[in-house]
């Protein structure tokens, strides 16, 4: 039997790193991709093929798909779109520079990577497609503007393209992880030093009480519910290997509480809620 092959991208810790982990382990072709040159020749000392892939850099893009398509004959079973960063800050601070950033990062690179490989998908008339959303996909939590700004874009794509490629034998699929044990919150520190001037801002307080002490004091601390990446690859293997994927894995227990909630409740309540987190 041909060996299954995936391309994923963010593989330099956490989620992606993890998955690549799980998949070759299961006897996948894995190539996993990271932004950075030094995380590439860390995957590829350690046996992985690992293009160098930046959401935010067209070429490495390009580059990127084309030494994985040179390296299968032009073949792609499926692409999991993960790399992405968090930006925190409270809606009216984040400047629209900071915006365009994250959203290149998060939401430009992945379109831009995935009409890329549809087409090499429809010529062997079958792929998977599977794209890291996140709870903040379909709810709401103080801070986090940003990031979920993109989680809904991502979102809203994703839904679209699934009902456009009914057919062709690519399958879109959402993975929704909650809370995961990951560098995600100290990764997003850069980029809240560099675009949010929140001593001049008038929730100065509400940085100083609330977010700045979670994001410098409490980067160790464990949030409820909150599980380790292989949560994750467990349910990437299951959207991979199912001959009928699910649109939609949502991953811990706060994100299927969420879920619920988002059906029951008025958004009244709903705020009310968000804003005690």
């Amino acid at each position: 039997m041909t060996q299954k092959t995936i391309l994923i991208t963010g593989c330099s810790s956490g989620i992606g790193e993890d998955a690549a982990r799980a998949l070759k382990a299961r006897g996948w072709r894995v190539f996993a991709s990271c932004r950075k040159p030094e995380d590439c020749a860390r995957l590829i000392g350690e046996g992985f093929e690992a293009p160098r892939i930046d959401y935010r850099d067209e070429g490495t893009i390009r580059d990127g798909l084309g030494e994985v398509l040179e390296a299968t004959g032009g073949q792609l079973d499926a692409l999991f779109n993960n790399g992405a960063h968090g930006f925190f800050g409270a809606a009216e601070d984040l400047p629209t520079e900071g915006l365009r950033e994250i959203f290149e990062a998060n939401f430009f690179g992945w379109h831009d990577l995935t009409r890329q490989v549809i087409p090499v998908m429809r010529r062997q008339g079958q792929g998977r497609i599977l794209q890291c959303s996140s709870a903040l996909g379909f709810t709401y939590i103080p801070w986090r503007a940003a990031y979920a700004a993109t989680k809904r874009a991502l979102e809203a794509m994703s839904d679209t393209m699934r009902v456009e490629l009914r057919g062709t034998g690519i399958h879109v699929v959402l993975i929704q992880p909650g809370p995961i044990t990951t560098m995600f919150r100290v990764k997003g520190i850069p980029f809240f030093e560099r675009w949010i001037d929140w001593e001049n801002s008038p929730r100065r307080a509400d940085y100083e009480n609330g977010l700045l002490k979670r994001l410098y004091n409490g980067t160790g601390r464990k949030d409820t519910f909150e599980l380790p990446p292989s949560a994750v690859s467990a349910q990437v293997i299951r959207a991979l290997e199912s001959p009928r994927p699910r649109a939609r894995y949502r991953i811990t227990g706060a994100t299927h509480i969420a879920a619920i909630l988002h059906r029951t409740l008025p958004d009244r309540a709903l705020d009310a809620i968000s804003a005690r987190i």
